[in-house]
């Protein structure tokens, strides 16, 4: 329970074990001996309440089958955060703890999303989750959210990092989602003990978990002064792989997403373009089949946009030939579900044929 007492990181929890000693740490009763008092006070420490008090509630929440507390050094603890300075001690999981170590991908973004941030969002959740990834972001409305439904739409499976204690889900709106995740093979998880709220300082800590989590991360609409560029931040430090999507020129919500690009991000407009900077063995699951009778003709719409999207990106995007793609377009275009426009083809929103 110490790695989960706020500030309580890897250095202080191996100058506790070499100076105190983890077994002197406390009385038989609970409460704290003069060596930990002493040892906190010098190292500015917080120790809420006594350890008794704290594990009653957590063994009794580790009842329950999906419930799960993995301490670092662990077996199932994912390596991809032991390599981090500041790892988590302990990680508390609701759901699937085998996800924890799949090749994973975060996506985050605004709380507040455009249409065309929404779209965005829900075309590389949908595309990336089909390429076996696993789509990791924090359950926060906007473009967390969507991500998250995306995937499960997808069949996809979703890791959704929390600020918070897991005997609870934040935000409250998100309550049925985060019990989706759980119930179709995702997983929640949590660096904070059980009956910690959200604050905002949490929240920080929470993303450097979302993208050291992944191999990369995509900030798919977001504004300067956005948490998301946060998150992106931390992916720089930790060695992973920085993807924005591009917005319009005007539009405050994708100034974030061109900062990012200007520092180096890469700019992605398919999910082609992440794969290139990925290693070839990220994904576990084959791609799409190239058997075009095996695509429906209304799911072939997903690979064009709302904006003009040429024939070649759609090519590369449905992994055909460029016979059968035209052939596709051709049909999609006399159903009336797209548009022929200079340059390529554009969706209609009314969709198709009633």
């Amino acid at each position: 329970m110490l790695g989960s007492i706020e500030r309580f990181g890897v250095k202080r929890l191996a100058l506790l074990r070499q100076y105190v000693g983890l077994e002197n740490a406390f009385t038989a009763d609970g409460a704290y001996t003069p060596q930990l008092v002493a040892f906190a006070q010098q190292a500015k420490l917080t120790l809420p309440y006594p350890l008794v008090a704290q594990c009653e509630p957590t063994l009794k929440w580790l009842e329950a089958k999906e419930n799960h507390l993995i301490p670092i050094g662990d077996p199932l603890y994912p390596c991809a955060l032991s390599e981090l300075s500041s790892p988590p001690m302990l990680l508390s999981v609701v759901g699937n703890i085998d996800l924890l170590s799949q090749p994973q991908m975060a996506m985050v973004g605004t709380r507040r999303p455009s249409q065309y941030g929404a779209a965005q969002a829900a075309r590389f959740a949908t595309d990336l989750s089909q390429q076996g990834f696993v789509i990791t972001s924090g359950l926060a409305l906007g473009i967390d959210g969507i991500a998250h439904a995306a995937c499960l739409d997808a069949g996809g499976k979703t890791i959704a990092v929390m600020a918070n204690g897991l005997d609870q889900i934040y935000p409250r709106r998100h309550v049925r989602l985060g019990r989706r995740i759980v119930a179709e093979g995702g997983a929640l998880v949590s660096e904070f003990c059980l009956g910690v709220l959200p604050k905002p300082v949490h929240f920080p800590r929470r993303n450097r978990i979302i993208s050291g989590l992944s191999l990369g991360v995509l900030v798919v609409e977001a504004a300067v002064e956005s948490g998301s560029l946060i998150t992106a931040s931390y992916a720089l430090e930790q060695g992973r792989e920085v993807f924005a999507c591009p917005g319009c020129a005007n539009n405050s919500l994708s100034m974030g997403c061109h900062e990012l690009i200007r520092q180096g991000a890469k700019i992605v407009d398919c999910v082609t373009h992440i794969l290139e900077e990925l290693p070839s063995s990220a994904a576990t699951v084959q791609p799409p089949t190239r058997h075009s009778q095996l695509i429906e003709l209304p799911d072939f719409v997903k690979f064009v946009d709302d904006v003009c999207t040429p024939i070649d990106l759609v090519i590369q995007r449905a992994r055909l030939s460029a016979q059968e793609v035209t052939t596709r377009l051709m049909e999609l275009e006399l159903q009336g579900w797209i548009s022929s426009v200079p340059g390529g083809y554009v969706r209609n929103n009314a969709g198709g044929m009633p």
